[in-house]
């Protein structure tokens, strides 16, 4: 049995308006755990813009990949990839790896 959530107005932190939180998006975030927004949309949109956009990727906020060095397994050249290679595993450069699927 699922329960109704009611809509509620929120107080945003940054400019001090009220803005809805309606009762399917507090659904939504409490199945993801997340915490009741804190800012109203724009505000929220205008920090996203300020943190060089939103949902870079893992790209940080300045929107640029973070790349390491790395000697590929296959072939042994020098390449570099997006993830800090710890030994576990092989690491191949783009022309191995895309050859392998």
């Amino acid at each position: 049995m699922t329960m109704t959530t009611q809509d509620k107005q929120l107080v945003c932190t940054a400019c001090g308006s009220e803005f809805p939180f309606s009762g399917e998006e507090q659904e939504f975030y409490t199945s993801k755990g997340f915490q009741d927004p804190k800012k109203c949309k724009p505000c929220r949109d205008a920090a996203k813009q300020g943190r060089g956009g939103g949902g870079g990727g893992g790209r940080g906020y300045g929107g640029q990949r973070q790349m390491y060095p790395a000697t590929c397994s296959a072939c042994g050249i020098q390449t570099q990839v997006p993830f800090q290679p710890n030994g576990s595993k092989p690491v191949y450069c783009r022309d191995c790896y895309q050859s392998s699927y």
